[in-house]
């Protein structure tokens, strides 16, 4: 299976392991913090980096509630938050990682920054889901340690991360981060260029522009598209991906369907109708309580309780096709 074939990528002979680590997240957002459960849910020492008093106040109950949920409360002990990165004791850091707004010259100042603060094989990691890692490092010296580290959210109930190497980025760099990823439960995919979007948000795309083509052509109205994709061939992917179902189903057959539809799907250079207008209106979804359907606090609290419950139900069928959490009580 794809997973698998992604476990292969070995380790080099030195390695972090989250148990005997210690890490940095710079930014308490949400992003942020469901990272910190990650971490702490290795056993990782992890110190958030926040300089918003009321989100770096709230941190300890978030990172608690995510632990709670992976029954891993006890290692709440491993958080602790700090206001500046000065605050930080940076020669035991190993990895850093950067949860900052997408701003491509904020990000640039905190990697010049990270540069000089942290040791030279400190790994320096940007969760950026827009800017490549090498236009993040440029200009910068030690870029062979900086490394693309790609979650989704919420980063603690998605499995996947994509460890994605820049121009620059050096194979040991790459392979530690890809084996602490795994040490710490999550599955992660390599990317070995540098490419917008990477890997699983180009796929997204590649599946949403036809979705929003769909849907401005009158063929189905988004309930019926998300119905389709939840309930059809998405149903289908907990259970095995694109390539792999191909094999299932026979190549021949995909094959011959390909030829008949790729010469209508959407090839669009630009966003939709349906969702550019949207958000020239100021829809821009649960934000602002009007998307493509209607939000009220109410709603909102109650789609995010499903939403939660849902991707745990998920993790629980995959079970042992995950990898373990590193387990810190037998380092």
């Amino acid at each position: 299976m794809s997973m698998n074939a992604s476990a292969s990528f070995s380790a080099p002979a030195h390695f972090f392991r989250p148990s005997r680590s210690r890490a940095v997240v710079v930014g308490g957002g949400t992003m942020g913090a469901d990272v910190a459960v990650v971490l702490c849910r290795a056993g990782c020492r992890t110190t958030i980096v926040e300089q918003n008093p009321d989100r770096l106040a709230a941190l300890p109950a978030h990172v608690a509630h995510g632990l709670k949920q992976h029954n891993a409360a006890d290692r709440i002990d491993r958080l602790s938050t700090v206001a500046d990165l000065k605050d930080v004791d940076w020669p035991h850091i190993d990895v850093v990682i950067e949860c900052i707004p997408e701003r491509l010259d904020i990000k640039q100042s905190l990697f010049a920054q990270l540069q000089t603060l942290a040791r030279p094989d400190t790994l320096l990691c940007s969760n950026s889901s827009s800017f490549p890692i090498s236009a993040i490092a440029k200009g910068l010296e030690g870029t062979e340690r900086m490394v693309g580290l790609h979650f989704f959210m919420p980063a603690h109930l998605t499995p996947l991360v994509e460890v994605v190497c820049g121009e620059r980025t050096s194979n040991d760099s790459a392979r530690n981060l890809h084996s602490f990823m795994r040490q710490c439960g999550m599955v992660p995919v390599l990317v070995r260029k540098d490419l917008p979007g990477f890997l699983a948000n180009r796929l997204q795309h590649a599946l949403a522009r036809e979705a929003f083509a769909l849907i401005d052509d009158g063929v189905a109205s988004p309930e019926d598209v998300d119905a389709a994709v939840r309930f059809g061939f998405g149903f289908r992917f907990l259970a095995a991906g694109p390539v792999m179902q191909r094999d299932h189903a026979g190549l021949e057959v995909h094959c011959s369907a390909a030829a008949t539809m790729y010469p209508s799907l959407a090839a669009n250079s630009e966003p939709a109708r349906c969702l550019s207008e949207r958000v020239a209106q100021g829809k821009f979804g649960m934000k602002t309580g009007e998307g493509f359907f209607q939000w009220t606090p109410e709603a909102i609290a109650a789609e995010k309780q499903r939403y939660q419950d849902m991707l745990l139900a998920g993790l629980s069928l995959l079970g042992s096709e995950l990898p373990p959490v590193q387990d810190a009580a037998t380092e």
